[in-house]
């Protein structure tokens, strides 16, 4: 995964990474139960959980879900609708006037795919919405892609690698790039192999 680093656990940085969430789920479910009408409310919200002013061209539509806020960042006129989820540990970046349709979810965090790693900490990389961008309904977007400027995600989509300006995308990109199964396999057919053979003459 490009740009891919590791959150390694019981260090200061997973642990203020853990405190944090904790705070934004609060924040979170404090802000989706508010009234749809109540705008000065879900500003200031919104406002703790990004850490700072939010911008005034800004239109997000609660229920809203995120996992850290500090790395969310927006450009002029864009639109959230509701039932989102970003997931912003990796950071978030977000062009002037894009469009996320409803539930759509931003993912920038993981697990090492290695399993004899995947216990080793948390993996993070940015996403990158550039300017003009239509997510539809029910997209996801997986660590570390960028789509570029006026692209469409066609909904249900996941995207898992990165999208060319003006290009629209649809359905599920599955690639298998390594099988661990197959790996395994592999190392028990050499054991097999390397095992002395019986004897099969008599004593």
């Amino acid at each position: 995964m490009r740009n891919e680093r590791l959150i390694p656990r019981r260090t200061p940085e997973s642990r203020a990474a853990a405190e944090r969430t904790q705070v934004v789920m609060d924040l979170t479910s404090r802000l989706n139960v508010l009234r749809h009408s109540d705008v000065d409310g879900r500003t200031a919200i919104l406002r703790e959980i990004f850490g700072r002013p939010v911008p005034e061209t800004l239109t997000l539509f609660p229920p809203f879900y995120c996992d850290f806020g500090l790395n969310l960042d927006f450009g002029e006129q864009v639109f959230v609708n509701q039932n989102c989820s970003f997931f912003d540990m990796g950071g978030i970046s977000i062009g002037d006037r894009a469009l996320i349709g409803p539930g759509v979810t931003l993912a920038t965090a993981g697990w090492p795919a290695d399993p004899a790693k995947r216990f080793d900490g948390i993996t993070v990389a940015p996403i990158v919405i550039e300017a003009n961008v239509w997510i539809g309904a029910n997209a996801t977007v997986c660590p570390g892609v960028t789509i570029g400027t006026g692209a469409v995600v066609a909904a249900g989509a996941v995207v898992a690698k990165d999208v060319p300006a003006g290009a629209v995308v649809s359905g599920h990109d599955y690639v298998v790039r390594r099988d661990f199964n197959a790996v395994s396999k592999a190392a028990g057919d050499l054991a097999a192999q390397l095992a002395p053979m019986p004897r099969t003459d008599s004593v």
